[in-house]
């Protein structure tokens, strides 16, 4: 294990991080089809792999995701070519297919311990948004300089652009001071809110780049229509808008009756 972390910090590998499914509905982590049972210092994992290995152990759900390193070229494990999104390859760095059957890994690659998947997927989620949401921050500025660029026709959708990306920019910095100050559990509902507000705003800025570009705008000769696939896959990678409007609404409706209740 140590050796394999020294390989991925120094580029020698390339870590490839797994997370759908395409039979189930993935928005909930915990409906994973895949299993994987221990066989003395081994785990073996079957059928379609994505991300989290559901152990075959009769315990709580959410204690039975695993998480492990597992080298793409074990036996009996295939990679299907990759995949395109609204026909562009290599969105969010590239999307591939993994199948495995009966493959054995070595149970010293379950990372943390055993059924502490869940766990490490929730650490690593709110601090993973924050970056998905910086980035759709700089995807919108650099867009909106390409609309700068055009006319003063659009002026007005400039200044909209503007106050938009303004807006989801001071979003993102307030999450993630919270995120620093007061640690995840505070700012869960933070970061939900700007992984729908930063997508969202994103697309927007895109779309609006691509109406005032036109024909070329659709082109290969601006990097517009790769900017609109990345800004739109958002809005479903790393949790859907549906899912992460729930977890605002949820507590802020708590919050709502304890304000009510206190004032009487």
């Amino acid at each position: 294990m140590e050796v394999l972390h020294l390989f991925v910090l120094c580029y020698t590998y390339t870590l490839f991080f797994s997370i759908l499914k395409p039979d189930v509905a993935s928005s909930d982590a915990t409906n994973m089809e895949c299993t994987l049972h221990r066989d003395k210092d081994h785990f073996i994992i079957n059928v379609f792999y994505k991300k989290y290995l559901h152990s075959d152990s009769d315990i709580q759900r959410h204690n039975s995701i695993f998480f492990s390193l597992i080298p793409w070229n074990l036996p009996v494990s295939s990679l299907v070519p990759s995949m395109l999104f609204i026909s562009v390859d290599a969105i969010h760095g590239g999307h591939f297919e993994i199948h495995f059957d009966n493959v054995r890994v070595p149970a010293s690659n379950i990372l943390l311990g055993e059924e502490r998947g869940f766990e490490i997927a929730q650490g690593q989620l709110g601090p993973g948004r924050l970056h998905h949401c910086m980035r759709a921050v700089g995807l919108a500025e650099w867009v909106l300089e390409l609309l700068c660029q055009c006319i003063e026709v659009v002026a007005h959708w400039i200044a909209e652009c503007r106050i938009t990306i303004s807006q989801s920019r001071l979003l993102t910095l307030h999450a993630a001071h919270t995120l620093d100050t007061q640690g995840n559990k505070a700012g869960r509902k933070h970061i939900a809110m700007i992984k729908v507000a930063a997508g969202r705003m994103a697309s927007k800025v895109v779309d609006c780049a691509i109406q005032v570009y036109g024909g070329a705008g659709v082109s290969d000769d601006f990097p517009l229509v790769e900017m609109y696939a990345y800004a739109r896959t958002l809005r479903i990678a790393d949790g859907p808008d549906e899912v992460h409007l729930s977890t605002i609404a949820l507590p802020e409706l708590r919050d709502q009756r304890r304000r009510a209740q206190a004032k009487l």
